[in-house]
């Protein structure tokens, strides 16, 4: 589903040149639940965002679904993200003049699917991630947890075959971060959609059935998790 192969990517600030990633391969499989992990300026983030075709390696290759990513275009780029990717950031990143389901409907409509099949598939994710009922409720009136479940109904809805976390547990509290946690595990077995988040919390690391150490740039752990016992 995903490949890295000795992947390096640079960052020059000034006249410094920070090695964010300094050779990184590996591979990840359909339907995994893993996460890759380190403390900070470890290269996890920049990794993820490889992946998920936000900016692009200085060496080495990446490969989602067996397609090359380099020497793609912007739009080629753009239309790999809308078909294959789904995304669930720190921050939510919710539309806040949107209800729940128009930000989960905006994901879909760019599909070109007709009106009438992103309003139920819409509320059938949303159903399905615990916010039934909430659909016409915007952001703000929302709790930090319920919004990252319409984040997360966003990223779900269009079908992804990768779903990329950056983060999800960093604005909510350890007990709505579990909950976050376990409903991301079960649509993860439901839906048999590969999950890969980047992360420094232990709880997420704990869940994680894979887990990746980064550090310094390099792979230093790639192995079964605490989570792949459950």
């Amino acid at each position: 589903m995903v490949k890295a192969d000795n992947v390096k990517k640079d960052y020059t600030i000034g006249k410094i040149v920070v090695h964010a990633l300094r050779g990184v391969s590996i591979s990840v499989e359909q339907g995994e639940f893993m996460s890759i992990a380190g403390p900070s300026g470890s290269g996890k983030t920049t990794l993820l965002n490889l992946i998920g075709c936000l900016d692009t390696a200085s060496a080495g290759e990446i490969f989602i679904d067996g397609q090359p990513v380099s020497g793609k275009s912007k739009n080629q780029l753009a239309l790999l993200r809308r078909e294959k990717l789904g995304f669930v950031f720190q921050s939510f990143n919710l539309i806040p003049v949107l209800t729940a389901i128009e930000n989960v409907s905006f994901a879909l409509s760019l599909l070109g699917l007709d009106s009438s099949a992103v309003h139920k598939k819409s509320m059938r994710i949303l159903a399905e991630v615990g916010l039934k009922g909430l659909e016409k409720r915007f952001p703000n009136e929302l709790s930090g947890g319920q919004q990252q479940r319409v984040a997360i109904a966003r990223a779900l809805v269009k079908d992804p075959s990768i779903v990329l976390a950056d983060e999800p547990t960093a604005n909510l509290d350890s007990g709505t971060g579990k909950d976050i946690l376990k409903l991301m595990e079960e649509l993860n077995k439901a839906h048999k959609t590969t999950f890969i988040f980047s992360t420094h919390d232990p709880m997420v690391m704990d869940f994680a059935h894979r887990l990746v150490l980064l550090h310094d740039g390099l792979i230093t752990k790639n192995g079964a998790g605490k989570g792949g016992g459950r």
